[in-house]
């Protein structure tokens, strides 16, 4: 049986779109193994597995899509450096970038994808001006964020720190501030920088200029090991996005040691042959099996989508989550960690960063730029209080991406609130419209598409007495509701 039209369309979504994923075999002697381990099963238990698989290695196949694209394959526009090289954006995202869904265009990026495969690297940070909010969030390849370096958590001092595989055990020399563990061999180092205005532009870039990654044997003066050879990489391939999820799940499983909590889900993906060092091929199946394994990715699509969708607690028709974290905040829990990376991937854990995300307005309607001009409306006294600095970013409903708008402004933030106008009595309003508001109120516009709408709030090192957003979704400070102001006409 195959899957309809739209239910193609809907998985390409999911995963293409996302991650720009499916792949194809790469190197020689990869054989497929799973008509013996398809044999004893019927197609409701594969279909089972396949369902459960394919939520549990979403986050993975996402995870290595913006890999290959930014470390790996220096022809896929998106390319940042190979391994163990930082990248400075010296810049902001715009809708030009298409790799990462809801993308941050707040603060300029520093990249590092990391191979700790041949030894450890050590990150090391500049003194930077107190009133500057950075941060360095560790991820590794699944999607748990294992440490942060920064303003909240370390503090604004200089300083080193040795960033280490899952077998390395050796020892930390002196200097190192902090260790912090990957627990896969390929990891990401993700810098967010503060950004005041454009003119600061000049002053991020010397920040930037002091960020530095080295091999821990270039930072100790020694001579490096035998480098490790890097994995033939499978090359991505969109057209068989909807087979070959699992050949490319096989792949990333190689690099990832099985926590306590992943031994379950490991055993039944090699009962249909999926697992570090098989081969699936999708072709080789049974056409029962091949039916059962689209129907359980479909379901397991489903699953995440509307798990994404209803992520965290209504508040005024924003959903608040804490849906980020280590692999202790996710004990196993794969659809929330799956939504999570739906919802935009590489999202920090509550205390560094929450996100107030809505589609709706607070009755439930949907956002439509289209349809409607909106408001948000801050009382007076009752912007979001933070730390550091917030911000309330514009997406395109269909795709996540930023919308292209006439004055390039993909967000309105707390370091605009000079430039914006305040009410008779105090309050801030934001005028969420597809075309420019009359008169005065266009210094406070947030230009929406012409279609659906999707609005998440960044909230930068919440602060934690009161008022306060923390906890997540039970908190004394709450997002205000989105109103409808005008209903445009239908031409």
């Amino acid at each position: 049986m195959q899957l309809s039209v739209d239910k193609r369309l809907s998985l390409l979504c999911c995963v293409a779109l996302l991650v720009l994923c499916g792949c194809t075999r790469h190197g020689k002697g990869m054989r497929p193994d799973t008509a013996t381990s398809q044999d004893s099963l019927d197609p409701a238990q594969v279909r089972a597995i396949a369902e459960e698989g394919f939520i549990y290695g979403l986050p993975l196949v996402m995870n290595y899509g913006v890999m290959y694209e930014n470390a790996v394959d220096r022809d896929s526009g998106q390319f940042k450096a190979p391994f163990n090289v930082l990248y400075n954006e010296a810049r902001v995202f715009t809708y030009k970038d298409t790799t990462v869904v809801t993308p941050n265009s707040d603060t300029p990026y520093s990249f590092i994808f990391m191979d700790l495969g041949t030894e450890p690297m050590v990150l090391s940070v500049p003194a930077v001006e107190k009133k500057r909010y950075y941060c360095v969030q560790l991820v590794d390849g699944n999607t748990f964020n294992y440490g942060y370096i920064g303003s909240r958590a370390t503090g604004n001092a200089a300083g080193d720190y040795l960033i280490v595989g899952p077998d390395w055990n050796g020892d930390v020399p002196p200097g190192i501030g902090k260790v912090f563990r990957s627990s896969t061999r390929f990891s990401l180092g993700l810098f967010r920088t503060q950004l005041f205005s454009a003119k600061d532009m000049a002053n991020v870039k010397k920040v930037q200029a002091g960020y530095k990654a080295r091999p821990l044997s270039a930072y100790l003066g020694r001579p490096a090991p035998t480098a490790l050879p890097l994995p033939a990489f499978p090359k991505i391939d969109k057209e068989r996005v909807q087979t070959g999820f699992f050949e490319y799940l096989d792949f990333v499983l190689q690099f990832a040691a099985v926590g306590p909590e992943e031994v379950a889900i490991r055993e039944k993906l090699a009962r249909i042959g999926v697992g570090p060092g098989k081969a699936f091929d999708f072709k080789d199946l049974s056409s029962e099996s091949k039916a059962a394994v689209l129907r359980g990715m479909q379901d397991g699509e489903e699953k995440v989508t509307h798990a994404a969708a209803a992520i965290g607690k209504a508040v005024n028709g924003w959903l608040l989550s804490s849906a980020f974290g280590d692999r202790a905040f996710y004990h196993g829990d794969w659809l929330l960690r799956a939504a999570a990376a739906k919802a935009g991937i590489y999202g920090n854990d509550a205390v560094e960063a929450v996100y107030p995300m809505t589609r709706t307005t607070a009755d439930g309607e949907p956002l439509d730029g289209g349809a409607h001009d909106y408001a948000i409306t801050f009382a007076a006294g009752q912007l979001p209080p933070v730390n550091a600095f917030w911000s309330v970013t514009m997406y395109d409903g269909k795709t996540q991406l930023l919308v292209e708008n006439p004055i390039n402004r993909y967000l309105v933030n707390s370091p605009l609130l000079p430039q914006l106008r305040r009410n008779p009595d105090g309050s801030l309003t934001i005028f969420v419209q597809k075309d420019a508001p009359q008169g005065k109120r266009a210094a406070n516009w947030l230009p929406a598409p012409d279609g659906p709408i999707y609005l998440v709030m960044r909230l930068y090192w919440p602060k934690t007495g009161a008022p306060s957003v923390l906890p997540v979704g039970s908190g004394s400070w709450q997002p205000p509701a989105i109103v409808k102001t005008r209903q445009r006409s239908v031409s």
